[in-house]
């Protein structure tokens, strides 16, 4: 598959998302991490964003919640280019009624190469690497191309077929 470069500037546009069973997880974790998310762009889901406002004293855009879509709103700005990190602290051990879209924000995470952290730990080594506060050049698939070569291969086929049913 043909991939592209898309520019990543310094100062990254970080989402966070926590399921309730870890909201207090990813806010101490935050705090923790003030100073360093203070010099980017926050954008959360609901009410995970509305404590991160008032436990950081930064501003945070907020979407809506994950079960009302927030989880969608974030994949959408990953495909768009407007997110660069994701911190989703998820709670494995309990099922959620909207697990379909928590996988869809997931696989967007991971379709568009975008650091992704599902815990502490990582989130720990994602905000301490030095490449959190440089410009960055993160290889993407190149989905129109890829698209493209379907198209041809997909009217090959049907050549082919149509070929065959006139002999």
């Amino acid at each position: 598959m043909i991939h592209r470069k898309v520019a990543m500037p310094a100062r990254k546009r970080i989402a966070l998302v926590a399921h309730d069973g870890q909201k207090q997880n990813l806010v101490e974790w935050a705090k923790f991490n003030r100073g360093t998310l203070a010099e980017h762009d926050i954008w959360a889901t609901g009410t995970t964003g509305t404590m991160m406002e008032a436990e950081l004293d930064v501003p945070v855009s907020k979407l809506l919640s994950g079960p009302l879509g927030g989880d969608q709103q974030i994949g959408a700005m990953i495909a768009e280019g407007k997110i660069d990190l994701l911190i989703f602290f998820w709670d494995p051990l309990e099922p959620q009624p909207h697990d379909p879209d928590v996988k869809a924000l997931l696989r967007m995470a991971v379709v568009w190469n975008i650091p992704t952290a599902c815990d502490r730990a990582t989130a720990d080594f994602l905000i301490s690497s030095p490449l959190l506060d440089t410009a960055y050049e993160r290889r993407v698939p190149d989905y129109e191309a890829y698209r493209r070569e379907r198209l041809a291969d997909d009217d090959l086929k049907a050549a082919a077929k149509t070929a065959k049913v006139k002999r």
